[in-house]
């Protein structure tokens, strides 16, 4: 408009007020420091490289801890809320072990820690005696797929997920952590799943290489240089999905440790994939067979890595695990299915001419194999099952197991559409093929490689132990088919691997010792599923004071209910008294909380009596203006054998790094 119109002297203002505000954003910019670690990263890698060329002395490869401090140090005074991803997940009243856990709170922080866990794995693989064993094609190709993986991270990292953008003004606090992720958790859930996917970058980058390098008969087969890396991701991974476990089962108050949610699935999916890779490279080693198959399924495992980042950050499945749609879906979908491909080719190139044909399905070869088919087939179907609502949209009946949004319109009429499959689903699909498993599991130890049992008196009684545990279990009024088949199957599994370690061949060798243990560990899982989940008791009462209830064998008394103050937080706790046979056994004080940041939202915090046993877990779900209160309270069977059975499998790996050298019984 002509009286807006501005004479020289304010077009200059203008002009300068507009270049003053671009530096001021640019000051607080998006990338800035990500730049500013860079410089600090570089400098720190030629000064250690000048210092290791003068002195030849590796203990400057040290250096990289004081720099990532002093680095570190800096970042969190310079930004303390001025970055977003620090004001949105901490705040002055958090602990410090929570603050540092914020870390990888949020997208774009989680995407930064599994760089960083990818950039770790690499650095200590350099340092190890089997990469300098390689050969130089082999180590081209190994850093041309390791460095586009991480020239894919750094392009998310500083586009799409960039966790140093900036406030222009720096809030007086942040918003704190979500309730629900202060738990200790919290502390090692995430990590532990990022370094387990990282991990498996390196013998998936390995696998790549020689098969393109051709040098399999100059170095050692790649199975056995990254054979360290391969069992600590392993470790890493199902540490971290036992303590995710964990994690839901004491914190989210509903009393269950797997709900079959596209987030807890899209980790789920590359363990299982390892897993089966873990058998077939077995053959491998022994038998000289199944190279491109391995070269393919180790490659497969992290490109599932990556899927799973896609489930969480696309936005295609809804889950409470999820970030959201930021950006990076399309990418990473893109990035999944060129590197499938690319795979998939190079698998091709890797099969040998030399190696011979496949034993029988009655040697402990074709048991690996069916084990194999098996965990691949899970994970099949939970990737099927999981992406159904990207499926079901096309389709408006419900179909078996698929669960629908009801939407009415005047008439009545259903409008709705499916959303996802339900845990029934799951568990009708899944349990009869993770029985079966652990069945075969308990049988393949006393199988030859080439066909035959190299031991029928132990084998006979291993099959007695399951008919005889299938016996006891339908006379105590056990009789769910496929509860009595997981229970028996693993009853005989922990029979047969605790007749091999007593094997003098097996307990005195390192790796077979850590496998058989491993075994346990898994029957011990099977065996908390299996009562745990069919059997489990579980009652809602409203309870006034001095109310008793009986949930299984426990006897309940609602004796006080109380309200106090926390750091942040308000809560009402109710004390509940469980006795077991009328003998005291202990005192639940579930709560409720109210945090200051966090609106009116309830969180629940839940209480158990420990037991190897029948568990009682109790949690407070309402309180009325009567003092009567609203308890679901549960009676778990055998639940602990669950955690104790996957701290066996996390921690036995590492007792196993030594390369097979001898032969394995």
């Amino acid at each position: 408009m002509e009286d807006k119109n501005l004479d020289a002297n304010q077009r200059i203002e203008l002009i300068q007020q507009m270049i003053r505000g671009t530096r001021r954003r640019l000051s607080f910019g998006s990338s800035n420091l990500f730049l500013l670690w860079g410089y600090l990263l570089a400098a720190t890698a030629i000064v250690i490289f000048v210092l290791l060329k003068t002195t030849d002395c590796r203990a400057w490869l040290w250096l990289w801890l004081p720099a990532a401090a002093t680095g570190g140090a800096v970042t969190w005074w310079h930004n303390r809320f001025r970055a977003p991803q620090v004001k949105s997940y901490t705040d002055r009243l958090l602990p410090l072990f929570y603050r540092i856990t914020a870390f990888w709170a949020g997208q774009a922080g989680s995407m930064l820690f599994w760089a960083f866990s990818v950039a770790i794995c690499g650095g200590l693989f350099q340092l190890t005696r089997s990469y300098k064993s390689l050969t130089p094609d082999t180590r081209l190709w190994y850093w041309v797929f390791y460095l586009g993986i991480m020239s894919f991270f750094g392009l998310i990292l500083v586009t799409w997920n960039n966790p140093f953008l900036m406030n222009h003004a720096v809030p007086q606090d942040g918003n704190g952590l979500n309730p629900l992720l202060q738990n200790p958790g919290m502390i090692f859930h995430p990590p532990l799943l990022f370094l387990g996917y990282g991990g498996f970058v390196i013998p998936s980058c390995l696998a790549l290489a020689q098969a393109l390098s051709r040098r399999q008969a100059d170095e050692a087969a790649w199975t056995d240089v990254a054979r360290p890396f391969t069992l600590a991701a392993w470790a890493m991974l199902t540490a971290g999905i036992v303590l995710g476990g964990w994690w839901a089962y004491m914190e989210l108050g509903w009393g269950g440790y797997w709900a079959w949610d596209p987030v807890e699935n899209a980790s789920l999916i590359p363990w299982l994939i390892a897993t089966a890779a873990l058998h077939t490279m077995l053959i491998q080693t022994r038998r000289n067979k199944l190279h491109g198959v391995n070269v393919f399924l180790m490659a497969l495992t992290t490109i599932s890595a990556f899927f799973a980042t896609y489930l969480v950050r696309s936005g295609v499945v809804q889950s409470v695990h999820a970030f959201g749609s930021g950006g990076v879906g399309v990418p990473l979908l893109l990035f999944i299915l060129i590197s499938v491909a690319l795979s998939f080719w190079i698998a091709l190139l890797a099969r040998r001419s030399d190696a011979g044909e496949l034993a029988g399905i009655e040697s402990r070869e074709g048991f690996l194999i069916l084990t194999s088919w098996l965990l691949l087939a899970l994970s099949l179907i939970i990737l099927i099952a999981t992406m159904w609502p990207v499926f079901s949209a096309f389709w408006k009946e419900t179909v078996m197991g698929l669960a629908r949004d009801v939407v009415l319109d005047e008439a009545g009429h259903d409008h709705g559409g499916a959303v996802g499959l339900t845990a029934d689903f799951y568990n009708r699909v899944c349990m009869p093929l993770f029985a079966a498993m652990v069945a075969i599991l308990s049988i393949c130890p006393w199988l030859g490689w080439n066909g035959g049992v190299r031991n029928m008196r132990k084998l006979l009684l291993v099959v007695c132990s399951f008919i005889g545990a299938a016996a006891a279990m339908y006379s105590l009024g056990y009789t769910l088919p496929v509860a009595v088949l997981g229970a028996s199957a693993s009853v005989a599994a922990l029979v047969s691997m605790s007749l091999k370690l007593f094997e003098r061949p097996v307990y005195s060798h390192a790796p077979s010792f850590a496998a058989y243990g491993i075994h346990i560990g898994v029957a011990l899982i099977a065996l908390g599923i299996a009562f745990s989940g069919p059997y489990k008791i579980e009652s809602e009462p409203t309870m006034a004071m001095g109310e008793t209830v009986k949930v299984g064998q426990f006897e309940v008394t609602f004796k006080n209910l109380y309200e106090g103050e926390g750091a942040g937080y308000i809560f009402l706790e109710g004390e509940l008294e469980v006795r077991k046979d009328g003998k005291l056994i202990g005192i639940a004080a579930p709560q409720r909380r109210v945090y200051a940041k966090w609106g009116q939202m309830q969180f629940a915090e839940a209480a158990v009596i420990p037991s190897l046993g029948n568990e009682f877990y109790a949690t407070l779900m309402a309180v009325d203006q009567q003092n009567r209160a609203v308890f679901r309270l549960s009676s778990n069977p055998l639940v602990n054998w669950l955690w104790i059975g996957g701290i066996l499998m996390c921690l036995l790996p590492f007792i196993s790094f030594r390369r097979r050298n001898g032969r394995e019984n």
